[in-house]
């Protein structure tokens, strides 16, 4: 049995167009088309700036304890030298 070939068509529309389309939709299409893309966002919702905040925080540098030590003097000197 031979497979029909399939058939790609490449539109350039812009986001007034589309628009103007899903108006032509009947309002149940529509409504089934807002579901499945609120469906769609859901699958693909992942919150990039969390959780790229959360791995630089994870994976950055640390320091060990002499450089906190030097840390706690420098903070002393600055705090007096700010007091004078």
């Amino acid at each position: 049995m031979n497979k029909p070939k399939e058939m790609e068509l490449k539109l350039n529309l812009d986001y007034a167009d589309i628009l103007e389309l899903i108006k032509q939709l009947p309002t149940d299409q529509i409504i089934q088309l807002k579901s499945d893309l609120e469906n769609q966002l859901q699958k693909g919702k992942t919150p990039p700036k969390s959780k790229s905040i959360q791995s630089l925080l994870l994976e950055g540098p640390t320091i060990d304890a002499d450089q906190y030590e030097t840390f706690l003097e420098n903070r002393k000197h600055f705090g007096l030298w700010r007091a004078n």
